[in-house]
């Protein structure tokens, strides 16, 4: 069967049957981020849909393509959260069951969403690679229509009504448009729309560091699998784009920019503050790399401004508990709070003269721990008004003998120390520091410590939840000289990602 073309492409989703369902979320001003930038933003709210994410439109326009044959076998979906919901919604509509695969890091607020609408939910692997493979096996099993989240040209078209949406409401010349990248269906729809109907419109992709697979691909010129993804934004926690939705990027996409997990915090809190609405981290994804386009333009030397820019606000279905997390983060993102490591001299006055020095400025955070009769260290997060101010400080309390270190960029300061300053062990010996990931999920805190904490000896040991990111830990291992082969050995089939942080300043400064 040939290739569909653009032109059939533009022609279904003009023809999209997605209205029953959903409707025609506001193309709305950000007025503060506008300023901010000196260009004007525009936010499509797809959190507006009656279930919080563009996705019910692709989900419902493939269901309406159904025979009422396939509609009576049901349907099989795999999705990491807001493809699922659609097609609950829509099999609810057309008296269909649906048995919808959700990864188990799946925030609870989706899986809450797709029980809702009478979908029969399974809790499976640890991403939506895992999920999709249990649904397709099913699929066959038990002679159900496997739906999929992206890679369909129904679903591809009903996504692209929001690039018609756009066009029609924006009065202005667009200039750019962004879009979050998962395995591409949004993406793919929207930019094979406007670029029949409007071809000078750029087309910008973003995907979160940890989960470029649209990036790497298109750099590659071909399809690339990830070997891990993060599940930060699980909304886009995609190991490989699809084969239809690349080969249209590949013609239709001008550029993919890539952003990190204290951006995209930054940019829920810029959309907040902008809209008073709480998307989730994929939902803030075409903010994120609006500011980060915007920043690498003009450090290029290029000027920006006047623009219009356009970021598709694609959902809002985070966990209330999550929140915690992006804010801790937003500050750090929008670097708007600088972490510091600050040596002083252990006498009287030394600490009055620090914070005479840091002047004026909100203090965020502040740690203290005596090191002995002649220095005392100090973790302190103190609010800045712009990056420049990080490098100022630094000199001035340089200046006044007080050595001080930079952490604003350090893992290790932001997930773990922050919290466990000041516990130090004397005489301790053979010590090593790690810092673990492993995907988060009930048991998988226990089934770490079963499998290091039996083998080697734990000397220090720090663990936060965040949801349904990924779980993080410190650790502090001791490995006496003859063990150390012993030790890399497990470490290589451990089956976590890690990263030793003996070396780490924070280490050094604070907890060794």
């Amino acid at each position: 069967m040939p290739a569909k073309s653009p032109v059939s492409y533009l022609t279904d989703i003009l023809n999209a049957r997605v209205y029953d369902v959903a409707r025609e979320t506001a193309l709305d001003h950000a007025r503060l981020l506008s300023k901010r930038l000196d260009n004007e933003v525009w936010l499509k709210r797809e959190d507006q849909q009656p279930v919080f994410c563009y996705k019910i439109r692709g989900a419902y326009n493939k269901m309406m393509s159904l025979t009422e044959a396939e509609l009576k076998r049901g349907v099989v979906v795999a999705s990491a959260g807001n493809h699922a919901i659609g097609v609950a919604l829509s099999a609810h509509k057309l008296g269909c069951q649906a048995i919808i695969a959700m990864p188990l890091t799946t925030p609870k607020v989706k899986i809450e969403a797709v029980k809702r609408w009478g979908a029969d939910v399974r809790l499976v692997g640890d991403s939506f690679d895992g999920a999709y493979q249990y649904a397709v096996a099913l699929s066959k099993k038990e002679r159900k229509l496997m739906i999929h989240p992206f890679d369909d040209p129904a679903i591809i078209a009903g996504q692209g009504t929001v690039g018609l949406e756009i066009l029609k409401q924006c009065e202005k010349n667009i200039d750019v448009v962004f879009l979050p990248v998962g395995g591409g269906g949004l993406i793919a729809g929207v930019s094979t729309y406007i670029k029949q109907v409007r071809p000078e419109v750029r087309i910008i992709g973003v995907e979160p560091e940890e989960s470029d697979a649209m990036y790497q691909s298109l750099k590659a010129g071909r399809r690339v699998k990830l070997k891990d993804v993060g599940i930060f934004a699980d909304g886009v926690a995609v190991k490989q784009v699809g084969k239809e939705t690349f080969r249209l990027c590949r013609k239709m996409v001008d550029e993919v920019v890539r952003v990190n997990t204290d951006e995209i915090c930054a940019a829920v809190k810029d959309t907040f503050e902008d809209t008073r609405t709480l998307v989730e981290p994929s939902g803030a994804l075409g903010v994120a790399g609006i500011k980060r386009w915007v920043e690498d333009r003009r450090k290029a030397g290029e000027t920006v401004k006047g623009l219009n820019l356009v970021a598709v606000c694609s959902g809002a279905n985070v966990n209330f508990d999550r929140l915690r997390h992006i804010s801790e983060r937003a500050e750090i993102g929008e670097r708007r709070e600088a972490i510091l490591a600050v040596t002083i001299p252990e006498r009287p006055g030394s600490f009055r003269r620090f914070c005479s020095l840091i002047g004026r400025r909100e203090v965020s955070e502040f740690n203290y721990r005596y090191s002995g009769d002649d220095n005392a260290h100090i973790f302190v997060g103190v609010q800045i008004d712009h990056p420049s101010q990080i490098e100022k400080l630094i000199r001035r309390l340089e200046s006044k003998g007080f050595p001080t270190l930079d952490l604003t960029d350090n893992e290790v300061a932001k997930v773990h120390a922050r919290h466990m300053v000041g516990g130090r062990a004397k005489g301790l010996t053979d010590e090593r520091i790690f810092s673990f990931e492993f995907p988060e999920r009930i048991g998988a805190l226990k089934n770490f410590l079963d499998q290091v904490g039996t083998t080697f000896n734990i000397t220090l040991f720090h663990y936060r939840n965040h949801g349904s990111d990924f779980g993080r830990v410190l650790c502090g291992i001791r490995v006496p000289k003859e063990d150390r082969k012993a030790f890399i050995l497990f470490l290589k089939t451990l089956g976590y990602r890690y990263k030793e942080e003996t070396d780490n300043p924070v280490y050094n400064l604070f907890l060794s």
